[in-house]
């Protein structure tokens, strides 16, 4: 399937664009044609909805522990594909193999949880002032989703959506990023071969994000829609889903603050910063983007940081020992280049990196050197906007209020971190934080078990832990009268 221009799904078939069109995937490390996509138009998106709405009646009635074992089987067949969708994953977006495999492994997670939270969609009874009724709620599926996954996590976020919707009884609608189709096409494969039925899952790859995002909008079959990706598109999308009246949840932007306490281990802290800021080349959503360091601890912090990070080796994602692979396209380069210069321009010390760089042997030209930066103050870019790349930028501070208020000046609200040895200021730090997710001590706080989400403009709803499925039910109240 990752060769083919057959990358559309509808009612259990590959096939292409119905006007016949496709598109050219690449490899960011070299700029090579690793396959091409169908690319999709409005009339695709039609039949896809119409194919799953078709399937809902028939889906919606199958018992839990049926879709239970399907889920069960497609982690299973992932698993068993892991090195495989972890090569293609490489291969079209660009992270370094060990991360790709990770990610997999994360992704058949999502499938695991939700067969298990299969089982456990209850109700409730809830006692009636009057002696001859009773309430009873029941939970039902919402109907036809529509998802619409990023290229960043582009396996996982296709588990994360998909997997609550078919543990719920909801049949779906993918649209992929436009820059990952194969890995998507690769994953839609594993869930027909578990056994999900015809026009249950669908998907349209294209180049066209706002012509098939129109039709999931404007559709009376489609009864929510989620969206990982940019603040910008996800409060269009919000938008009109609320006009539309339908249900709507969207995982947006961060601009992570992490945070030194001086009674915090400098050393043990830097690694944990290396580590989460140059996850995927920096393009993660909780990655930390601005890192404050108390000024008693910050020499030691700034030289264990630059040591790590001057340490990463630049490459192609396949090649051994390799780190920090490609950005995804020109555009994510240029913005690296315009946030260092801006903030070595008003100040800031370049203490490694801080420049394209090109690999020999690759013809690719998105590869941007890890860089910290040190004295970045509040008026720089690179402070308020989300830089979504290999840049660490780090300020001092002195007391607790000066940093919270610096973290939370931001109307992003998706992750934070904090490093403290006192339980007493890791709680009172944390319930100040105006973030969805906080780390303490800790670079992954993220699981399939565990809700994913954030506050204010990085986002609504949630996805994963017991929360994520609930994202995809309705709950119906039923009186009786006895």
């Amino acid at each position: 399937m990752s060769q083919s221009a057959q990358t559309i799904f509808i009612n259990g078939q590959w096939r292409e664009a119905i006007d016949g069109a496709s598109f050219q995937v690449t490899d960011p490390s070299t700029g090579e044609v690793i396959g091409h996509a169908s690319d999709g138009s409005r009339a695709d998106a039609d039949a896809a909805i119409a194919a799953a709405a078709a399937a809902f009646p028939a889906w919606s009635q199958t018992t839990a522990y049926q879709r239970a074992e399907i889920l069960q089987r497609a982690h299973d067949l992932m698993r068993e594909r892991q090195e495989e969708l972890a090569q293609l994953m490489t291969k079209e977006q660009g992270k370094p193999l060990k991360a790709s495999r990770n990610e997999v492994g994360y992704a058949a997670d999502f499938l695991r949880w939700f067969a298990g939270e299969a089982l456990r969609i209850g109700g409730s009874t809830i006692p009636s002032a009057r002696a001859d009724q009773r309430f009873v709620t029941i939970h039902q599926p919402v109907g036809v989703i529509a998802a619409i996954t990023p290229w960043n996590y582009p396996i996982s976020m296709i588990t994360r959506k998909i997997g609550p919707a078919l543990a719920a009884g909801c049949t779906s609608v993918l649209k992929p990023a436009a820059l990952t189709p194969l890995c998507a096409a690769a994953t839609l494969e594993i869930f027909r071969e578990a056994g999900v039925p015809d026009g249950v899952i669908n998907q349209v790859t294209t180049s066209h994000a706002a012509e098939v995002g129109d039709a999931f909008i404007e559709s009376r079959d489609v009864r929510k829609i989620t969206f990982t990706g940019s603040t910008a598109v996800g409060r269009k999308i919000a938008g009109q889903a609320s006009e539309a009246m339908k249900r709507v949840s969207v995982e947006l932007g961060g601009h992570a603050p992490f945070i030194v306490f001086p009674d915090a281990d400098p050393v043990h802290a830097a690694k944990g910063a290396a580590l989460v800021k140059f996850l995927n080349m920096g393009q993660a959503c909780i990655s930390p983007n601005r890192i404050y360091v108390h000024r008693s601890i910050y020499d030691t912090f700034l030289e264990t940081l630059q040591s790590r990070v001057s340490a990463l080796k630049v490459g192609r994602g396949t090649e051994t020992g390799v780190s920090i692979g490609p950005l995804i396209d020109d555009r994510a380069t240029a913005k690296m280049v315009e946030q260092v210069e801006d903030a070595r321009g008003k100040g800031a010390r370049v203490l490694t990196g801080g420049e394209r760089v090109t690999v020999d042997g690759l013809a690719g030209e998105n590869f941007y050197s890890p860089t910290v930066l040190a004295d970045v103050t509040p008026d720089m870019l690179i402070s308020s906007e989300e830089t979504f790349g290999p840049i660490a930028a780090v300020t001092p501070f002195d007391t607790e209020e000066e940093v919270i208020e610096l973290a939370n000046d931001t109307e992003y609200g998706l992750a934070a971190y904090v490093y403290t040895k006192d339980l007493s200021t890791a709680i009172r730090v944390t319930e100040k934080l105006h973030f969805g997710m906080v780390g303490v001590n800790d670079i992954n706080p993220t699981s399939a078990a565990a809700p994913f989400g954030g506050v204010k403009d990085s986002g609504l709803g949630r996805e994963g832990g017991a929360e994520g499925i609930f994202e995809y039910l309705d709950v119906k109240l039923i009186g009786l009268s006895v």
